[in-house]
């Protein structure tokens, strides 16, 4: 079962053709053979694990189905709360830190029969597309133990991706999700701003930003992360900006009436032409599918870098000093905020104009398209520690957290020396169950999520 999808699980679970004991066990040892070299998983509640497992057991022996993921084990990001686990969110004031209440998302998987096995790892605040920090470490990529799973949801990319567990749940502030899907080669969607509520995260709800920070599966299959979403989605009367709005289900998209847009090329950075393929083979695909495909991107899409890296250090860094403060942190990894400089008033509010109008005519650009599909960053995964620093590459996933929009990733194809490359699949707001859809198609005629070879060193080529 170590590469089993969590909706497959979760029903042999229910109809009694694997028990939850033993999906845990496999779990456990999956993570005890891969995680020495991976470093993903970095506490592990086995104990507490094994019991739940048996409760679950006994609970289907009397006819009880505890809900959809009766059974089904679970990783989970560090950035979120977990009572009785230490949390860190990579950060050294919170090396010990134990919270006495579940983040809301770890709550409602609970209710609907996860098990939660342990945490992943996290760069400190969540704030770096590498998964390191002072607590736990370096994590490695799977595919290659020489490059690096991406950030910030980096250790739970890599566990699902190396069959420790089904699942893991993530979070994005400019490509969190998606980055690390694309370097392990997963699923996963970012949700509409407001769709998942972030109680319990270490970024906290609020603030100019609020609508960057979304909370979502990180999964092998598309159709895991459509149950998913459903389970950890609506108002939890504590997150603010949540939104009780419908959520629809890929299976009901009329594909062909779909209007696709796709790009290679930002315009502020070339992909490798690797990944340039990619998404021109997929645009081709959904073509030959008979959809309407048009080569098209929206004009001012190249603003959006410049508005997004101006946003993020507008207040000079204060608010994650604050947080920093707040957990009784005074090493730390984040460099770049001895260098901060808070914007003056008058040149914020022109930034915060900047950044309307570039909402407004992404949303005029999306009236004749529901889909926009590009590629997720321009390169493969990268060797630890060469991430540039004008961040230019990551461009392609911030545009949509700067609209809120949704936006799905999976895997479709794969680089040299055998790294995975993602397509990232954008919709409308709410329509997560179009990127869905769509991300699903491509998923059925790509192969989705493989297995990559043994966990070995190859030295980045």
């Amino acid at each position: 079962m170590q590469f089993t999808s969590t909706t497959k699980l979760a029903r042999a679970i229910r109809n009694r053709q694997i028990s939850a004991e033993e999906a845990v066990d496999a779990c456990l040892k999956r993570i005890a053979a891969i995680n020495p070299k991976l470093n993903a998983v970095v506490q592990i509640a086995g104990k507490e694990a094994r019991e739940k497992a048996r409760q679950a057991d006994a609970a289907l022996a009397r006819g009880e189905v505890l809900g959809p993921l009766h059974g089904v084990p679970m990783t989970l990001k560090d950035s979120f709360d977990a009572a009785g686990i230490i949390s860190t969110g990579g950060t050294l004031g919170r090396k010990s830190f134990i919270p006495r209440e579940d983040a809301t998302v770890l709550k409602r998987l609970k209710a609907a029969g996860a098990i939660l096995l342990g945490k992943t790892n996290t760069p400190e605040l969540t704030l770096s597309f590498e998964t390191d920090n002072l607590v736990y470490g370096r994590t490695r990529n799977p595919h290659n133990l020489g490059y690096s799973p991406g950030g910030s949801s980096g250790g739970a990319a890599a566990s699902v991706a190396a069959g420790a567990v089904p699942f893991d749940i993530g979070s994005d502030y400019g490509g969190s999700l998606r980055y690390p899907a694309h370097c392990c080669g997963i699923a996963t969607i970012k949700p509409t701003s407001g769709r998942v509520p972030r109680t319990g995260h270490i970024l906290p709800c609020g603030g100019v930003l609020d609508s960057f920070q979304q909370i979502g599966p990180l999964a092998r299959q598309v159709e895991d992360l459509a149950l998913l979403m459903s389970l950890i989605a609506g108002p939890d009367w504590r997150d603010p900006a949540i939104v009780p709005m419908p959520l629809g289900h890929p299976d009901d998209v009329e594909l062909k009436a779909l209007r696709i847009a796709f790009h290679g090329d930002n315009g502020l950075i070339t992909p490798t032409p690797e990944i340039t393929r990619a998404v021109l083979n997929a645009a081709e695909l959904l073509q030959g599918h008979g959809l309407c495909v048009e080569e098209i991107r929206p004009d001012g899409l190249q603003q959006g870098y410049d508005i997004m890296m101006g946003l993020l250090a507008a207040d000079g860094g204060e608010s994650v000093r604050r947080l920093l403060d707040q957990a009784g942190t005074r090493e730390h990894t984040l460099h770049w905020l001895d260098k901060a400089q808070p914007l003056p008033p008058a040149e914020f509010a022109a930034l915060m104009d900047r950044w309307t109008a570039f909402r407004s005519d992404m949303l005029r650009f999306m009236r004749n398209y529901d889909v926009i599909l590009c590629p997720v960053n321009a390169c493969p995964a990268l060797p630890h520690g060469a991430i540039r620093g004008d961040l230019l590459a990551f461009s392609y996933t911030m545009a949509f957290n700067l609209t809120g929009w949704p936006a799905a990733v999976i895997r479709g194809g794969t680089a040299a020396g055998g790294l995975p490359l993602g397509l990232q699949i954008a919709a409308r707001p709410w329509r997560e169950d179009v990127a869905l859809a769509v991300a699903g198609f491509l998923e059925q005629r790509l192969g989705g999520c493989q297995p990559g070879p043994d966990i070995t060193f190859h030295p980045p080529s």
